[in-house]
């Protein structure tokens, strides 16, 4: 009786703190989108159904000189072709390191991982010096040849989920003459969408949220990406005083990101659970 008692009080204390970290986290949301919808003089109110509710913020928000569909379009585009390159490159790796047999190959490995303890800022200067020589400062390459050419964190995610798949079905592809291309693509792929469909929601958010690496590579507008927009229509915003305006735009740039979550998100906490991994 004393050991059901003491996992109801435990019990009782867990899922207090959990409801009030969902509340603490999700009451900055839920204000967003209130204030999207207040008239400029309700802004500041603390009522979280607006009364009354309006939806001129969103038609002042496409009648700015910020060519907000294009910033979009733009954003959509450049996370697409990033999570895109993140798959297929960390894919191949890991498949070479989990499956693949070659000299030094567990050494590689550790010091792929290594790189992952190293800031991006540390790198910043260099790759921007040389994307510079390279004439390449004001287009989408700089943001998408790093993408293509693998990473440490879903090259660590996906050999870890690769690792779960039974090596009896690479010996049989073997002894029936299929080639390592052909394992990868018909046996491991197919397998690995949990793992997959988690890289691609962590990449895509990544992606779509960066702020620093377009606003270095491409700080024109409209020719940028939307966080850089918002991020220069905050500062006309603050002058004006409309923030309703502003959470406007911001939750039309967080929709992409819970409609990613919720249409792969069986496969995402599938993932994330059967390769252990945390971020």
């Amino acid at each position: 009786m004393t050991n059901r008692r003491q996992k109801f009080i435990l019990d009782l204390i867990t899922y207090t703190l959990l409801i009030l970290g969902a509340v603490i986290m999700i009451t900055p949301f839920l204000w967003m989108v209130a204030t999207s919808f207040k008239f400029p003089a309700d802004q500041f109110t603390k009522t979280i159904i607006p009364n009354p509710a309006t939806i001129n913020n969103f038609k002042e928000l496409f009648g700015t000189h910020l060519d907000f569909p294009l910033l979009f379009y733009n954003s959509f585009l450049i996370s697409g072709l990033i999570t895109i390159g993140q798959i297929v490159t960390c894919a191949m790796a890991a498949f070479c390191f989990a499956v693949v047999n070659f000299r030094y190959r567990n050494l590689l490995f550790t010091l792929l991982l290594i790189t992952m303890m190293i800031p991006a800022q540390v790198t910043l200067i260099p790759n921007f010096i040389i994307f510079k020589w390279m004439h390449l400062i004001g287009t989408k390459a700089p943001l998408l040849i790093p993408a293509f050419m693998g990473g440490a964190f879903g090259t660590f995610l996906l050999r870890q989920y690769f690792l779960t798949i039974p090596r009896d079905l690479v010996d049989a592809a073997r002894v029936d003459g299929a080639s390592l291309l052909r394992i990868f693509w018909n046996i491991y792929m197919p397998l690995s969408k949990p793992a997959l469909a988690a890289l691609a929601i962590f990449t895509f958010q990544g992606a779509w949220n960066d702020l620093l690496h377009p606003l270095i590579y491409l700080p024109s507008v409209p020719n940028t990406t939307l966080t850089v927009g918002l991020a220069f229509f905050q500062q006309q915003v603050a002058q004006g005083g409309k923030f309703t305006v502003l959470m406007a735009g911001g939750l039309i740039s967080i929709l992409p990101l819970i409609i990613v979550f919720f249409i792969a998100q069986r496969q995402f906490i599938e993932g994330i659970s059967l390769s252990g991994v945390k971020r």
